[in-house]
């Protein structure tokens, strides 16, 4: 059990701090700082249950609650015969219109942005269909390197209404963090997901040998009144990422 020294020790110290979080909150919490201060990766082993009970000596039920909050936001993989262990995988979320940012964070990890492009463009039939649009109206062309943890996981383009956009240099990690800032409401998403051979670009750009798959996620998200706001076109790592919609 020693070599769960330093995440116990991180756990202690947020249950010794005084406030009303849940103690099964703070564990919960804790697991994902220790990713944050790389004492925890993709891939390693944590304590079972009674291993966690005994180290911090709370009740296996406080410790099933924060492991099941830990899945929920898909930070840990469970097992049955091999134990827990933190996912080497990030879920990009098909149920609601939540960022990408705002999705790995949930997980512990450090998400970072390599723009590329932030240009107007004249939109294709197909985008002005999906958007609304007149075909051959300014669209917002915003193409980008997504990072997690410093490594290069996906390329995504996503199309804007110009409308929608005043200032795209203020558009920094999060489209939908400068959403919510021009109080406009990312609500729902439609997504399309198939299998693709990657492309040089993403050979390039993501890393990866030509035989790792890469998963191609196409999606259009609507604001609280039901109109589109943006199609993106998602190049992601097949071997890290999976995909969960209802």
């Amino acid at each position: 059990m020693t070599t769960y020294q330093s995440l116990i020790d991180l756990i202690q110290t947020r249950i010794e701090q005084q406030d009303k979080s849940p103690l099964y909150l703070k564990i919960a919490e804790s697991v994902k700082h220790a990713m944050q201060q790389h004492i925890l990766k993709g891939g390693d082993f944590i304590p079972t249950e009674r291993e966690f009970g005994e180290l911090l000596g709370v009740s296996r039920i406080t410790v099933r609650k924060a492991l099941d909050l830990l899945d929920k936001d898909g930070v840990i993989v469970r097992s049955r015969g091999l134990g827990t262990m933190i996912s080497e995988t990030v879920e990009y979320s098909g149920k609601t219109a939540t960022s990408f940012s705002q999705q790995v964070v949930l997980t512990g990890k450090k998400p970072d942005t390599l723009w590329i492009k932030k240009d107007t463009v004249p939109c294709s039939a197909d985008i002005a269909k999906t958007l609304n649009l007149k075909q051959g109206e300014q669209v917002f062309l915003l193409k980008r390197v997504r990072y997690i943890d410093e490594q290069a996981v996906s390329i995504e383009e996503s199309y804007v209404p110009s409308a929608l956009i005043h200032d795209p240099d203020e558009i920094q990690l999060s489209l939908y963090d400068y959403f919510q800032s021009q109080n406009i409401t990312p609500s729902r998403t439609q997504s399309r997901v198939s299998a693709k051979m990657p492309t040089e670009e993403s050979l390039e750009k993501l890393n990866i040998d030509e035989h790792t798959p890469v998963l191609l996620i196409e999606q259009t998200a609507f604001d609280n009144t039901g109109r589109p706001i943006e199609y993106s076109i998602n190049h992601c790592r097949g071997d890290l990422y999976v995909f969960v919609s209802e």
